[in-house]
Parts: structure tokens; C-alpha cells; sequence
């Protein structure tokens, strides 16, 4: 963040400043138990902390100052809504500073897209980029206030619960070259369908100004229509014909693990992915177009492409244990078109190594109505793709269960579990080398406890 005194923090926001008017130098944060020196505590009071209550600790800590709604006796700016003060602050910055935005959002893919691009903007230039998934009214702003005037890339990922959402979280930090990756079923309990999520992610090509690009998934014929609501120009990704940027000729190795060629005119360059997935083929390509839109060359895209790896965890991580047997954490999130994602990854290692498959599972959040039946297509999945054994965990991912024995009758290949500790002794009874395991559920139902333990155990069996 650029040096702010309270004084002006206040004009920006429309506060008042209590205590002295010391200068905050750091970036804003709002947990008080990691403090950043010199920083900016934003003190939100919340449905079960708040966060006011903390203030005097984050300084004692390092902060040099608070952004609250009420004074805390040490130096505050107060305001009515210290939210939409956060948001203030974070575009008068961003407003001040010569940076390049890229925003995206889309229904999966977004942490891993914005990984990626990040690895390749950082090659270019100094690059922030959005940590973990601080992709709302809170993340958006904390993730631009980590910009200063050495910043010349700003990846921002955005994710929306509603119409507006986007647009908002554009005017708080407006995009040169805005990402549309696609449009799922993900949070569909929230909005209703997936015209409506169509609607919300296409606000991000409309904050684009003339000069700006949107960058288009071509296989999505919900987010290829968006080019008719941007003024910017249009760049397309895809395996499609029409696609600016395409993959082609990709095969998977043993793992999953993607090589294919990214063609753009006649230009053609070879990229071999670290990640595990098909999928991952996409967000690369997706992260390519948009390296392409400020300005990098495609041979040195695809040479980072080949070297890059995730910045953020639990998703996809591969550990492979000394007796051969590998676990696939992807902990971190999950929505029907995720789920898929991770299970075809895990089928396709099973029929290209002829190894056993286990997929540990939990519930999908955010599906309203929509849940039952999501997670008994699960299961229907689950046995088209000849998973040998599914663990389910947990009552909101039972249905995935049901659906199993339906297929395949009480044959001990499905199991139903109540609790991770449930899970961790059956796979601690049930797998070993050379199994592949996949971990994978929405993160309220914190089954990276069960990889992680799981994966620490193996090493300590194996040392």
C-alpha cells in the first residue's frame, strides 16, 4: 500500500480520525492474529466476532492503525460502513498507481487460472495477485491494497452470489482485460439458475472500457455470447475452431498431467502442465490469452506455462508415497462441475496405469434445492467412470451413496461415513501402494484434514 496518513484515509473514506494521525505504510488485513507491520486492521463486526474488540491487539502487534465503526482508544478512522470504506480506499489507491488490472471469475477454475497467470505476469513484471479465495467485497479491496508503486501487474479474481456483485467489485478495482472462464452450476442455490449466473459473470466484460479486452471462453456458449455486452476487444480461448488461442493435440500422462499445444495463427508452442487434469488445459489457455492481451509473447508463455505451479493449497495437490501409493488433496472447494473435473482426472489415472481408485467425498455447498439430486449425480458419475471404491462423508453427501448401491448393489465398494476420523480409519484399513486416492468436498466440510493426516501418517510409515 502507498503511505496514507489517518488525516487522509479519512478524506478518502469519509471518516473521522480518533487518536493520532500516525501514517500506515502496510497493507490492510483483518485478522488481528496476523498483523501486518505498519498495516491498516480493519475492524468488521460480524454475525460471530467483533473484530473491534481485537483492535488494540493488532497494534500491539505492528499495525499502526484501524479502519472501524467505532472509536477502539487507539488510532481509528471511524465510518458509518467500514466495508464500503475498504472498497473507497482500495480504487483511490488503485487510482493513484500506474498498474495493469486483469480480472477474472468464472465457476470453477478461477484459483487455478489466476495461479498461473500470476506465474506468468511475474516474469514480466512485479505482480500481486489475489491469495487463497479472497474474491469478494472484503478480498477484492484487501487484494488491491497490496499494491504500491512498484506494482505493475494486478490479477484479481472475482466471484459473485448474486446480480451486481461483479459489477461492484469492478468499481472498486476497473479491469484492462477481464476473464470470463465459464458458467456452471456452482452457488446456483444463490442465484437461481444458470442464465442468471450467466448474467452476474458477464458484468465483468461490461466494466471495460473501449481500450480494454475480454478474454472468452469459446467452448462456453454462455460466456461466448458475452462478447456482445463488452465494448472492449475480444479474444477467444478454447478447443473451439473460433478460439484466438487453442488447444490442440493434448494427451495426459499417467497422472493426468497435460501436454498439448497452444496455437495462435501460425504460431504453435508446446506446453507440458504440472497440474494434475484435462481441465487444466483450459485455465492455462485461459491464462495464456490473457498474457497475450498485455502484451507477452507466446513462446515465452508457453515455457513458463511448463514450469508454473499452483501457489494456492489443496487443490489437485499430488503426494506420492514411498510403497506407490498417491494422494490427490483437492480440499479446497466443490461444485458439480469440479467434482467432475477431479473424478475424470481420477478415472483416467486408473485406466491409463490400471492402478485402484478411491475418491473420498464430501458434500457440495452452496446448491439450494438443487443438492440432492447434484449429489446423486455424483454417484451415477461415480459408477459410469468405474471409480472402485467411493468414501462418502458426512449426511449432505449422502445421496451420493444412494445412488451407488443403486448401481451397484451393498457390495462394500460404496461406504458412508459420518465424521473425517470415520473416513481417515477406513482409508487407513482399506488403501495402501499402489492406490490413488482423490480427497475432495466443498471446504465448510474440512476433509483436508483426512489428506493431510492421511499423507503425514505415509510418511512417517515410510521414513
Amino acid at each position: 500500500m502507498i503511505p496514507l496518513s489517518l488525516k487522509e484515509i479519512a478524506a478518502i473514506v469519509g471518516g473521522e480520525v480518533h487518536g493520532d494521525d500516525v501514517v500506515v505504510t502496510g497493507a490492510a488485513f483483518l485478522d488481528s492474529r496476523n498483523p501486518v507491520p505498519g498495516g491498516l486492521f480493519v475492524a468488521i463486526d460480524g454475525e460471530h466476532v467483533d473484530g473491534h474488540a481485537y483492535a488494540g491487539g493488532a497494534i500491539a502487534a505492528g499495525a499502526a492503525a484501524v479502519l472501524g465503526s467505532r472509536p477502539t482508544g487507539v488510532p481509528t478512522v471511524v465510518v458509518a460502513d467500514p466495508q464500503q470504506a475498504l472498497g473507497k480506499l482500495a480504487r483511490a489507491v488503485l487510482d493513484r498507481l500506474a498498474v495493469l488490472v486483469v480480472a477474472l471469475t468464472g465457476s470453477q477454475g478461477k484459483t487455478g487460472t489466476k495461479d498461473l497467470l500470476a506465474s506468468l505476469l511475474a516474469d514480466a513484471g512485479t505482480t500481486i495477485a489475489t491469495a487463497g479465495n479472497l474474491n469478494n467485497e472484503l478480498g477484492v479491496p484487501l487484494t488491491v491494497l497490496r499494491a504500491d508503486e512498484s506494482t505493475d501487474y494486478l490479477v484479481v479474481e472475482m466471484g459473485a452470489r448474486g446480480i451486481g456483485h461483479i459489477a461492484y467489485l469492478c468499481e472498486i478495482a476497473p479491469p484492462n482485460v477481464a476473464m470470463a472462464l465459464n458458467v456452471g452450476v456452482a452457488h446456483i442455490g444463490e442465484f437461481g439458475g444458470k442464465a442468471e449466473i450467466a448474467q452476474a459473470k458477464g458484468e465483468i466484460v461490461e466494466a471495460l472500457a473501449s481500450d480494454g479486452t475480454a478474454v472468452l471462453n469459446a467452448d462456453d456458449p454462455l460466456v461466448d455470447a458475452m462478447a456482445g455486452r463488452t465494448q472492449g476487444q475480444v479474444l477467444r480461448f478454447g478447443y473451439a475452431g473460433s478460439a484466438d488461442v487453442r488447444i490442440e493435440n493434448l494427451v495426459l500422462d499417467d497422472l493426468g498431467r497435460a501436454t498439448f499445444d497452444l496455437v495462435r495463427g501460425p504460431e504453435r508452442e508446446s506446453v507440458s502442465l504440472q497440474g494434475l487434469g484435462r481441465h487444466q488445459a483450459s485455465n492455462a489457455a485461459a491464462a495464456a490469452t490473457a498474457a497475450i492481451a498485455v502484451g507477452l509473447p507466446l513462446r515465452r508463455i508457453a515455457a513458463s506455462l511448463s514450469t508454473a505451479r499452483s501457489a494456492s493449497r489443496w487443490r489437485m495437490e499430488l503426494h506420492e508415497r514411498a510403497d506407490g501409493l498417491t494422494v490427490i488433496n483437492d480440499a479446497y472447494n466443490a461444485n458439480p462441475d469440479s467434482m467432475r473435473a477431479a473424478l475424470e482426472t481420477l478415472s483416467g489415472i486408473g485406466k491409463r496405469s490400471g492402478r485402484r481408485t478411491v475418491a473420498v467425498l464430501g458434500e457440495m455447498g452452496e446448491l439450494g434445492a438443487a443438492s440432492h439430486e447434484a449429489h446423486r449425480a455424483l454417484g451415477t458419475l461415480a459408477q459410469e467412470l468405474a471409480i472402485d471404491a467411493v468414501v462418502v462423508v458426512g449426511a449432505g453427501s449422502r445421496p451420493i451413496f444412494d445412488a451407488l448401491v443403486q448401481e451397484r448393489g451393498d457390495d462394500g465398494s460404496a461406504v458412508a461415513v459420518e465424521t473425517t476420523e470415520q473416513a481417515e480409519t477406513w482409508l487407513r484399513e482399506n488403501v495402501a501402494g499402489p492406490d490413488v486416492v482423490l480427497v475432495k468436498a466443498s471446504r465448510a466440510a474440512e476433509l483436508e484434514r483426512v489428506a493431510e493426516i492421511f499423507i503425514d501418517e505415509a510418511k512417517e510409515a515410510s521414513t
